[in-house]
Parts: structure tokens; sequence; C-alpha cells
């Protein structure tokens, strides 16, 4: 055999190319089969059915935000709603105008206020207490699957409520009740007995930077 006719022929670059390619959609794909694999282990031991309790916490925006986006997919299933805002401001706010007449949504704005500006710890925590007995029976009540306690976390803070209370209420709601629960921290009791905490952080906000806040956007 002559050397001409052992010499391999050189393949082109396009058919380099190409093979460098389906070598990568190959490794691409047997990266997904993978993860797919580990995700349909999960969902298939993830059995359980039964509401569950969210806690969003940290200095971010967006906590009562999420906790109302949230609301908005329960309704669209048509699914009964409660809301109890546990620090009320100045205003109406854009979520009480628009869910506030909602047929499927009862809500509820703690009764004497609870303002930056006005400080009143008596008043305060006699409305802390008026809106956690409203509280109290929307956890009861098994016609309600979602309940939005909005701003709770503070009346444990400022020492108006017992977190104990909060979480013996949890625990003896009806079991099909999603609840959600905002506001920058939380009592540690709090923390280990939520099925779900997730805590958003601060990176840059407008206000911070001279933007006035706005309608739409902070209320």
């Amino acid at each position: 055999m002559t050397q001409e006719k052992m010499t391999k022929t050189p393949l082109t670059p396009s058919i380099e190319k190409d093979t460098a390619d389906q070598d990568a959609l190959d490794k691409n794909e047997a990266r997904l089969l993978k993860k797919k694999a580990v995700v349909d282990k999960r969902i298939a031991s993830a059995t359980e059915e039964r509401g569950v309790t969210i806690l969003l916490t940290g200095n971010g925006k967006g906590k009562s935000s999420s906790g109302f986006g949230t609301m908005a997919r329960a309704l669209g299933h048509g699914q009964k709603c409660g809301v109890i805002q546990f620090i009320k401001g100045r205003k109406k706010t854009g979520e009480q105008l628009f869910f506030g007449e909602h047929p499927l949504v009862d809500f509820h704005v703690m009764g004497h206020g609870f303002t930056w500006e006005t400080r009143n710890p008596e008043l305060e925590k006699e409305a802390a207490e008026q809106a956690w007995d409203l509280a109290k029976k929307m956890l009861s009540d098994p016609s309600i699957h979602f309940i939005l306690l909005d701003e709770i976390t503070y009346m444990y803070k400022y020492g108006y409520l017992n977190e104990d209370d909060l979480v013996a209420a949890l625990a003896a709601r009806p079991k099909h009740q999603n609840v959600m629960m905002t506001g920058r921290t939380a009592p540690r009791v709090l923390l280990d007995n939520v099925d779900t905490h997730s805590k958003i952080a601060d990176e840059r906000h407008a206000f911070a930077n001279g933007v006035k806040a706005q309608v739409g956007i902070e209320w």
C-alpha cells in the first residue's frame, strides 16, 4: 500500500464545525435529560396535598406586591381570598382600590391606622388586636382558600401581638388553606414553622436616589 493511500483525508472546516456542533448538542441534551430525571424524581416524591404557609421578608421592594400577585393567581382559579393589611398609610393603596370590591375577596385594613408620622402605641396595639381577631376568623374559615396577612410581622417586632398565637392558628387552619405573610423581619418561631420562606434583598431603590414615591408603584 502506498503512502498516499495510507494518509487520512483531513476533514474540511465545515465538516469539523458540524461535528463540533453535534457534540455540543449531544452534551446539552444529556445534561437536560439528567436534570429532567432529578426534577421528575422530586415531583414523584411530592405526594402530600395540603395548603402551604409562605413568608416573605427582607429589605427589598416587592413583598406585598408578590403577595397580591399570588392572590390574583388564586382568584384566577375562582378561589375565595382574604386580606388583612396590618399597616395603614395615609392613602388608599391601588391593591385596596382594585381588590377591595372583588366578590371573592374579603379585604380589611387595620382599623385605627398605623403611620410613620403618628405614633400611638396603645392605639396601634388595639388596632393590631382587632385585626388579629379578623385574621383568626379567616384562618378557621374553610371557605377561604388563600389569605394574605400583609406586613403582619411588624406586629411582633413592636410587641403588639404574640407570635405563638399565630403559629398555633396556622397549625390549626383548614388543611387546604394557603397563607402568605409579609414584613421585613420575622420572629424565629415563625421562620422555623413556615413551609416556604423567601428573602428579598435590597440592591438598589429609586427613592434612595431622590426619585419621588409614585402612585401605582409604591401604593
